[in-house]
Order: C-alpha cells, then structure tokens, then sequence
C-alpha cells in the first residue's frame, strides 16, 4: 500500500480496489484524529494516504479500474462485473463492481469530481450510474434495489445519490431520495430492499425523512437531501431539541425552494453535527418540479 500507493491485483487476489478505497478513508479518518492532537506531521503522512484512491481511477472506463503492480491496468475489463471475497466469484470489488466503487471516496468528493475532470464531466459518469440500461455481470444476493446501477440495497451505493448536491444539482438528489423511499421501503415484511446490515438500510431512511445525509461521518456535517416527513423533534441532551418542519411537502412537492435555519436564510449545502447538538430548528420550504424548471 506504501510502495504503490494502492493494492496490486497480482499481488492482492482479492478485493484489491475496494481495499484501497477504503483505507483511503480509514487514512482520513487518521489525518482528521491527528490534527486534532496537534500532530501536523502525521496529519500530512495520513492525508497524503487518503488521496491514494486517484491511482485506482482509470479515466478511459470512467471507474476505479485493478492495477497491478507494474502500474498496467486489468485487461480484458468489464466495470458491470460484480466480485466479492466472500462468495465463489472473488473479484477485486466488495460486493459490488466498479461503477458503484468509483464514487466511494466519501472524505473528498470535491477532490474526486476535479480529478474527473470537473463538474461536467462527473455529472455524466454519475447521470450513466444511474441510467444505464445495461445489467450487472453475475449475480449477488446483496447487490439488490437497483437505479441503473446505483445499488441501493447494499451499504456501498448509500452515498451516492447525494453526490449531485456537489455538482450543482441539488435537484436531483431531491428526487432520487423520493424514489428511493417512496420505491425500496415498504410497509410489509419483506418491505426493506437489501439487508439491513447494522441498521444501516434503517438509519439511511431516517436520515433522509429528516432531509439530510452524513456522506463523511467523521466531517461533522450532514449534507442536504429532502425531507419525507411534515415534521420532526430530536431530544439532542441538556434540555434542547432539535426540530425539522417541512412546509408545504406533499406527493407533488417533493423538492426543495429554500432552506431557514433558526429563521434565517441558509445557503449551505449541509448542517453541521453541532447545529443539531445546539437544538436548531431546520425549515425547508417545499415545491413541485414544475417550479423548479421554471427556477432553472
């Protein structure tokens, strides 16, 4: 992993990519934990470490592509293709394939869309995740609750419908958390999509009612969504609350027109892990998409 700055598939048989990927945001995590110790020179050495996944993205495919150890990547190579250690099939991907890893990069998606080639050019390989008609290579009990080929019944693609709030398309993240709610949670004993490993099919449903996400837990803030609740209170400790309205929200009006936080106007792309801990009240003014279309 230090020698080449990602897992080579000859000399790591199995799960090489996802692997890196995801130590590349264990390395975050680390570069965050020594900051805040005042440690600058770990800091660097980690966060160095946490940009290690540009070396898996291969911008011929559009996804993070196996390399081996000579720095040539994975030929013949099929991105549909699905792989998991676990299962009889092996792969270089965690349940999944490589159209859904390309985007787990969870503490630097800005960093990522850059290294995409900008806003533009990463609006169309997430707009081909989620319309390609193409199906996946294989089959796995846990890739489940598929848009295109955005996975929704399994933990790696739970992000990933936020991504557009990065890309200047708010919009259509509001939207695919409506179909997502509306489509692969049920009210029925089979009613959740994929397993819910963790409480984690769960947890992505109430926070996405609340209309809001933790794309990075360990960046302390929750990017916005929409919300699928009129109304919430959470009991955040020491006699404060944290309240969420939705005004306006109905089958129709599933986006959003703007945004208050304690009464005033808020611009950002998320809440802070702290406004919540402060007993903030979040209001969310909602609209239709004939309005949106009118706004653009």
């Amino acid at each position: 992993y230090d020698k080449f700055g990602y897992y080579p598939y000859d000399l790591i048989k199995l799960e090489s990519v996802s692997r890196t990927l995801e130590c590349g945001f264990d390395d975050y995590c680390m570069a965050v934990f020594a900051e805040k110790l005042g440690k600058t020179e770990d800091a660097a050495f980690f966060r160095k470490r946490a940009d290690y996944y540009k070396n898996h993205f291969d911008k011929e495919t559009n996804s993070m592509r196996p390399k081996n150890s000579k720095g040539e990547w994975l030929t013949p190579f099929d991105p549909y293709a699905l792989a998991h250690a676990d299962s009889n099939i092996g792969g270089h991907y965690t349940e999944g394939n490589a159209l859904q890893y390309t985007w787990h990069v969870m503490q630097d998606i800005p960093g990522l869309i850059e290294w995409m080639g900008g806003k533009e050019k990463a609006g169309e390989v997430l707009d081909y995740l989620f319309n390609t008609k193409q199906e996946t290579t294989g089959t796995l009990s846990d890739v489940t609750g598929l848009i295109g080929q955005y996975a929704h019944g399994n933990e790696p693609s739970h992000h990933v419908a936020y991504i557009y709030s990065y890309l200047d398309r708010p919009e259509e993240t509001q939207r695919l958390v409506r179909q997502i709610c509306t489509d692969f949670y049920k009210n029925k004993p089979d009613g959740l999509i994929g397993n819910d490993d963790c409480g984690q099919m769960s947890a992505w449903y109430m926070f996405s009612a609340l209309g809001f996400y933790p794309m990075n837990p360990v960046s302390g803030e929750f990017v916005f969504g929409a919300p699928q609740v009129p109304m919430a209170k959470i009991n955040v400790g020491n006699g404060k609350w944290f309240t969420m309205e939705a005004k306006n929200l109905s089958k129709e009006n599933l986006y959003v027109e703007k945004i208050e936080l304690n009464g005033q106007p808020y611009d950002n792309k998320f809440i802070t892990y702290q406004d919540i801990m402060n007993g903030s009240s979040l209001v969310f003014y909602m609209t239709s998409g004939d309005a949106i279309s009118k706004s653009h």
